[in-house]
Formats: structure tokens, C-alpha cells, sequence
């Protein structure tokens, strides 16, 4: 009764701290801007099941992708034990389901995905640290961003070694007859430990299988609790992150709407009584919580892959913008100013800002909206999104533009072209030619 009574408190615990965690993030994505994203529903189920559930964008480079699926599958399909685990662990019963005429099979299943996720995460390992991939060595990729990756998946190595070790003990145990250990079967892959164990005491074995058992089920209840402070938080908001990315070609940008007003009064389009007389607080976005929920989603879905930025175009070249940055930086932006909300109330204010003490006008000003960060980034981040609201604001409201964008504004202001030349002049190149009028 005593260790069903330590479950069931290390079981409530887990569960507890890891729904605080998650509110704190929900509410730091609140901190956003509304946005109304309620349109073509089936689509955006359809898009889900295929990018997030699916993994259809991380087959675009197939030997990683299929490696990232056999993690991400056999992961799931593992912690689908965790059903029995918790079960025996309040009842304090020993694989309850062993009645189960399938039931051999099942955990045969299991074993075969465990040791594919236990391949996958040595050859990530690998790629990371041996090999060094470049992209995940780049200048944003600091100390923490690695160690948090090396940490995610050692534990997933540990937690399936935990799971095979005592499957190997269990069965060493069935064949001495030992109370408590239901006869199963034997297992495929566990089966080949079992000579690294025959030669043991009984109660040793027993450790074995108990400390797999409990380590097996602690480490997946902290590592619930680990994710929250992790880039693997991505788990989760993959779902509802690509069920809500924009559906548009990827290089529509939106126009503000107060703006587009001006334009159409300018032009007769409409009269000025339509539109509404709520003044526009800001012209895009200098810290997070001018940015979208929908952007701040995007920041705490990010796997730091490092995708976007090896295929954007102005990184490529040399220059400052990395989009994974922007990303990681607004994410971490947001989280310094949750902290200070939550400790001081919603009217905190500090003298930080995303624009200027996290992200610079040279990492803006570089990118070409080409978009190819987000056709590549596996959850349909939105990079470029978050750029155009930081230039926006530089623009609109700092008109600290670069000099030839603000030579740009003064023509079109002046002369209703991007050139200097008024519209009288607009023909003088067809002068000396021969056009029939």
C-alpha cells in the first residue's frame, strides 16, 4: 500500500505542476493581439493530419524524416504501456493486462518501436555532435538550445532502456516462478539481454525490474514536466500551430486595415463615415505584445530545427537575419515579459523591447520575403509574419526605414511613382520613338 500511495502522490504531482506550466505558456500567448482564424475548417484539418500527425514536410530531407518518424511514432506508441504502468501502480497489481490473448504481441510491438527510438536518437546524437550538422551550430544555436536538444533525446535513450531492461528481468523472473510475475512470454528484443542478466540473484533481478519500472514511469512524468521549459514543447502546439497557419500562398501578406481605409478614402473608394473612428494604437509591432497570438503560438512551436534558416536565401549569402532566430528570440522575449506580468500584474512595463534588444533592423531590413523559411519549417511556422510587423513599426512609426525605401515613400507621395520623375515626364523616354498615335 505504501508505494501505490508514492504513485499516486508522484501521479498527482506530475499532472499538477505540468497543467501550471502549461497555463503560464497559455498565458503568454494571450499577451497577443486578437486574431480571428475561424475559416475553411475542413482544410485546416485536413492540413493538420497531413503536416503535423502526418510529417509530411520532414520527409523533404528523407533519411532525418524518417528517423524523426520512427521517434515521434515510437514514442507514442511506447507510452501507450503507460495505460498498464499507471494502472498497477494504484492497484499495485503487475501487468494487469497479461490476460489479454494478444498480449505478447502488444509488448513485442512496443519493444520493436522502442529499440527503433533508441536507433533514431543515437544517430541524432551523433549528427549533433560528431558529425555537426552545420545548422545546428550556428550563432543562435548557444549552449542551452544544444543541451536542451542532447537532453531530450538521451532521456528518450534511458526511459526505452528502462522499458527493456525490465521486460528482460520480468521474463528471467517468470521462468524462476517468482510470486507476483505473470507468465507472458518471452519478448523479442528484451529477450537478448537476458544473458546479461541469467547469472543474477533473484533479488537482484527483482531490483532490476522494480527500478525499470519506476524509472521508466518517473522520467516520463518529468520529462512531461521538462518539455514545458524545452523547445520540445513543440509536441503539443504542432496540432493546434499548423491547424491555424495561413492557408494563402505562403507569400500574402496581410494589409492593415486601417491603412487599406486611408488608401480607399484617398481614392474615392469610400467615404470616410465607413470607416471606424478607433484610432490605431500602433503601426505594427515593437515588443510581443504588439504580435499576434498566433505569432507568439508560432515562438513556442519552434523545434529549432534550424530548416528555415539553412534555406534562407540572405543567411545563405552572409548576412545577419536568421529566421530561426527571430523565432527563438521572440519566444524568449516573451517569456522574460510573462515573467515579469505574472510576478507584477498585467500592467508591467520594462526598457526592453523585441525590436532593438532581442532583434535588430539588419536582421529585418535583410530578409526578401521570399518565404522559403516557411514553406520548409515542419510545423508551418510563419517567420516572415513577425518580420513585416517589426518593419512596420520601424517604418510607420520610427521612419527609420533605409534611405532608399524612404526615397521610395517621398515619390510615391510626390510623383505617384517609385521614381523621382512627376507623371508629366512619364513619357519623355518614348519621345524620339516611332509610335503610330
Amino acid at each position: 500500500m505504501i508505494t501505490n500511495v508514492i504513485f499516486i502522490l508522484v501521479f498527482l504531482s506530475a499532472i499538477i505542476l505540468f497543467s501550471k506550466n502549461v497555463s503560464i505558456i497559455v498565458r503568454n500567448i494571450k499577451l497577443g493581439r486578437d486574431l480571428d482564424i475561424k475559416d475553411n475548417m475542413a482544410k485546416r484539418w485536413k492540413t493538420m493530419f497531413l503536416v503535423a500527425i502526418g510529417q509530411s514536410k520532414m520527409t523533404k530531407r528523407p533519411i532525418a524524416g524518417i528517423l524523426h518518424i520512427m521517434v515521434y511514432v515510437g514514442f507514442i506508441i511506447v507510452n501507450v504501456e503507460m495505460l498498464e504502468i499507471m494502472i498497477d501502480g494504484i492497484t499495485g497489481n503487475h501487468r494487469i493486462f497479461a490476460f489479454l490473448p494478444f498480449y505478447n504481441y502488444l509488448v513485442s510491438a512496443f519493444e520493436v518501436f522502442a529499440m527503433a527510438v533508441i536507433t533514431a536518437c543515437i544517430f541524432f546524437l551523433l549528427r549533433r555532435n560528431l558529425i555537426k550538422v552545420k545548422r545546428f551550430h550556428n550563432s543562435e544555436m548557444t549552449s542551452w538550445p544544444r543541451l536542451d536538444a542532447n537532453i531530450i533525446l538521451i532521456t528518450e535513450i534511458l526511459l526505452m532502456s528502462a522499458f527493456l531492461s525490465m521486460n528482460a528481468a520480468d521474463q528471467i523472473l517468470q521462468s524462476l516462478g517468482t510470486i507476483h510475475y505473470v507468465e507472458t512470454g518471452n519478448f523479442p528484443i528484451s529477450s537478448l539481454l537476458i544473458p546479461l542478466f541469467s547469472s543474477l540473484p533473484e533479488n537482484t533481478l527483482i531490483f532490476i525490474e522494480r527500478f525499470g519500472w519506476w524509472f521508466h514511469i518517473v522520467g516520463v512524468f518529468a520529462f512531461l514536466n521538462y518539455i514545458p521549459y524545452s523547445k520540445h514543447f513543440h509536441v503539443f502546439l504542432a496540432f493546434p500551430n499548423v491547424y491555424y497557419s495561413k492557408l494563402k500562398a505562403r507569400t500574402y501578406i496581410n494589409n492593415m486595415e486601417s491603412v487599406t481605409n486611408e488608401v480607399k478614402i484617398a481614392l474615392g473608394i469610400i467615404e470616410e463615415d465607413a470607416v471606424s473612428d478607433e484610432e490605431i494604437a500602433t503601426f505594427g509591432a515593437k515588443d510581443v505584445r504588439d504580435l499576434s497570438w498566433k505569432n507568439l503560438m508560432d515562438a513556442y512551436t519552434c523545434t529549432e530545427c534550424g530548416r528555415c534558416t539553412a534555406v534562407c536565401p540572405a543567411n545563405l549569402t552572409g548576412k545577419k537575419l536568421s529566421p530561426r532566430k527571430i523565432v527563438m528570440d521572440t519566444r524568449d522575449r516573451l517569456q522574460e515579459l510573462g515573467k515579469g506580468i505574472r510576478k507584477n500584474g498585467n500592467e508591467f512595463t520594462d526598457d526592453i523591447s523585441l525590436l532593438g534588444n532581442f532583434i535588430t533592423p539588419e536582421e529585418l531590413w535583410a530578409c526578401t520575403t521570399c518565404n522559403a523559411c516557411t514553406y520548409e519549417c515542419p510545423v508551418n511556422i510563419d517567420q516572415v509574419s513577425i518580420i513585416m510587423e517589426l518593419r512596420r513599426y520601424i517604418f510607420m512609426e520610427e521612419s527609420a526605414a533605409p534611405s532608399p525605401l524612404n526615397a521610395m515613400s517621398t515619390n510615391i507621395e510626390n510623383n505617384g511613382a517609385p521614381w523621382q520623375y512627376p507623371a508629366a515626364e512619364r513619357y519623355k523616354w518614348a519621345e524620339e520613338l516611332y509610335i503610330n498615335e
